[in-house]
């Protein structure tokens, strides 16, 4: 039998065996040492890394932002201290339980977890969000159970804050997490994070780069079972980077007076311009809603209560809404016919008013019985259409869109804010093919000549027009919120001095004995304006549009503020006049060192029983004396009053927040 095994095989195939077994050995211990020795030597701070990353989490420190301030220093915009209710991230099934304890404790519901589910799916490895700016008894509650909730952290954070509340919501704007949308604008928002605050709307959003800072970290350590141990010290961390204070021209005085007095049956927009600096100096919208539901997330049935809300509160009135501009148009209307030299101020039209006037059709003034022969003074004045459709027929159509859009009517004022819309007003004669498909006829003019037809504008355009007329140059700064150091010429209606002093005379007279708001005249201020009232529609039954847009100062210097108001379905043009005089009124007595009047205008003292001096108010306008003031012939409001006239009827309750008219009787 032949012998089989060890002994059998030749000794040098045995070595050779025995020496490639013994060099895979060293190959396996080789490669073995020299993963441990990558570990050990060339990878250890890698994975010393992820070892940390799975015991520390990060946790975004919000940037205080930058302080809103008005003109005064009174706070606009703030921070105040608030908490958000995070859940540390961990296994799915763990998370879940945790939750479904959690949501009685907070009393949230299945739509605001599964919201808060989808954010945090995008970063996983950071803390979920379940509630923002929680509620007190909220944070009682959790700091009470903490030991039930060992994943649950209670994250103080800088929450922003407007004092002013909605007196201040259509220019402020409010504070909320970048979306994904806004992520992906490299442009915009170059640097930005998920889970950063961002100003979406208003000064928040113009200014953000300025006020927002840029966020911090924090590191919080945790266990196996991810329980929080411990907060990491400060300096570990990225300390956050506080943004930039901001100071604005706003009067927040003015501002809140011109909320107390706004007529809340009418919705409409008060805006005033400081015209020597282009400072705007009050901008309300009405209605109005509350920023603060905005700020961190607002929930779905407060937005869609202002969504559907009928009125509409959300419409940015001054800036963002564009309407028929009415009368209030015949100043710049004029002051283009004065510099294209086709009328003369002193001039009778040709064509008296008689109710109305027929050119390739009949158009109606305003007034049935008519105005009969008028000046330019008198035709501002009185409002008379009849003497400026006869302005516009010597203008032409043509040469009348030309002008006006030579001039910028068509543009934005500039504003410092990101929703100003543009205005309407036609560039040419094509425009009407583009838009309607038909070539207009000549008497076109009639309506845009008056503020009707294709022009649209908005309050806030009105008053950067009217700027330009209180200037000595008749030039317009770039209306500005913020006190920055741009200040840009965005309009220039190319007038001289003596075309805005003859427009000025006929403002004045808008105001005094015989004008369209008579009963609007102020003792004390070279004050002039111009009513409007726009048709809302075309033989329907409701209300027309009321404007107002004046302006005022000491007398002998140019006006000192600007204001315009529009009052839909206000109906007359002199419904808004009182409370833009009472705006101007309010703001130079404040300027100028007098007492407060709460009611300013003979209109409001007369309904409200208190003395008015008629010789005064009945008596000639005169127009001031530059760099004098009013001249010896002109008739002084008394400023001693009478003996006390028995007790009158009683004047109504005081607005809330505003003193008590204190002058003298």
């Amino acid at each position: 039998m032949e012998r089989t095994g060890r002994l059998s095989t030749p000794r040098g195939v045995r070595l050779r065996r025995s020496f490639g077994a013994r060099g895979a050995l060293f190959l396996i211990l080789a490669v073995l040492l020299g993963a441990a020795a990558k570990l050990q030597l060339l990878e250890v701070d890698e994975y010393a890394t992820a070892a940390k990353n799975n015991r520390l989490r990060p946790l975004m420190i919000h940037a205080p932002r930058g302080t809103i301030y008005d003109r005064r220093g009174l706070v606009i915009a703030e921070n105040v201290p608030a908490y958000q209710v995070l859940l540390m991230p961990g296994r799915t099934d763990s998370m879940n339980a945790q939750i479904r304890r959690l949501q009685p404790v907070l009393g949230i519901t299945d739509r605001q977890i599964d919201y808060a589910r989808r954010k945090w799916q995008r970063q996983r490895h950071l803390p979920m969000v379940l509630m923002s700016d929680a509620p007190p008894e909220v944070v009682a509650r959790l700091e009470e159970s903490r030991r039930q909730f060992p994943g649950v952290l209670l994250f103080e954070y800088a929450k922003r804050r407007y004092s002013a509340g909605d007196a201040v919501a259509h220019f402020i704007g409010y504070v909320s997490e970048i979306s994904e949308a806004e992520l992906s604008d490299s442009v915009r928002y170059s640097g930005y994070s998920q889970g950063q605050w961002i100003g979406k709307q208003g000064l928040e959003k113009q200014y953000e780069r300025l006020l927002g800072g840029s966020p911090g970290i924090n590191y919080l350590e945790i266990d196996a079972m991810g329980r929080i141990k411990r907060w990491l010290p400060e300096e570990l961390g990225v300390p956050p980077i506080p943004g930039k204070d901001l100071q604005l021209h706003l009067d927040l005085d003015l501002q809140r007076y011109i909320q107390g007095i706004f007529p809340k049956k009418f919705n409409g927009a008060f805006v005033a311009l400081d015209p020597q600096t282009g400072g705007v100096l009050a901008y309300y919208s009405e209605p109005s809603y509350d920023p603060n539901l905005f700020t961190g997330g607002i929930s779905v049935a407060a937005y869609d209560s202002l969504k559907n809300d009928p009125d509409k509160p959300l419409i940015d009135r001054v800036a963002g809404s564009a309407q028929p501009p009415a009368s209030t148009w015949k100043l710049p209307v004029a002051a283009m016919a004065l510099e294209e030299k086709v009328i003369r101020p002193e001039e009778f039209m040709p064509i008296p008013c008689t109710g109305g006037m027929t050119y390739g059709r009949y158009a109606r003034c305003w007034e049935p019985k008519g105005h009969g022969r008028v000046d330019l003074i008198r035709g501002i004045m009185l409002s008379c259409d009849v003497y400026f459709y006869q302005v516009g027929i010597r203008l032409s159509l043509k040469r009348y869109l030309e002008t006006g859009t030579k001039l910028g009517f068509q543009k934005r004022t500039g504003i410092d804010l990101p929703t100003e819309v543009r205005n309407i007003f036609p560039r040419d004669l094509d425009w009407w093919v583009q838009n309607y498909r038909y070539m207009p006829k000549d008497n076109e003019v009639l309506s845009m000549a008056i503020g009707q037809g294709p022009v649209t504008m908005t309050p806030l355009k009105m008053a950067h027009l009217f700027a330009a007329m209180a200037r000595s140059d008749g030039k317009a700064l770039a209306p500005r919120l913020a006190v920055t150091e741009k200040d840009s010429v965005t309009l220039d209606l190319g007038i001289s001095g003596e075309t805005i002093e003859w427009l000025r005379k006929g403002m004045r007279r808008v105001i005094g004995p015989g004008g369209t708001a008579q009963l609007t005249r102020l003792p004390y201020w070279d004050a002039m304006g111009k009513t409007g009232t726009a048709q809302a529609c075309a033989n329907c039954p409701l209300r027309d549009h009321a404007w107002f847009v004046g302006m005022a100062g000491p007398p002998g210097k140019d006006p000192e503020i600007v204001a315009a108001m529009f009052l839909q379905h206000g109906e007359h043009g002199w419904t808004a006049s009182d409370f833009v005089a009472a705006g101007m009124n309010f703001y130079l007595n404040r300027k100028y060192g007098r007492p407060f009047e709460m009611f300013a205008t003979p209109r409001q003292r007369f309904a409200r029983g208190l003395y008015v001096d008629t010789n005064w108010l009945y008596s000639p306008v005169v127009d001031p004396i530059p760099g004098v003031g009013w001249p010896p012939n002109a008739v002084r409001a008394r400023a001693v009053r009478p003996p006390p006239r028995p007790p009158a009827a009683p004047a109504g309750p005081p607005l809330l927040g505003t003193p008590r008219d204190t002058t003298p009787r």
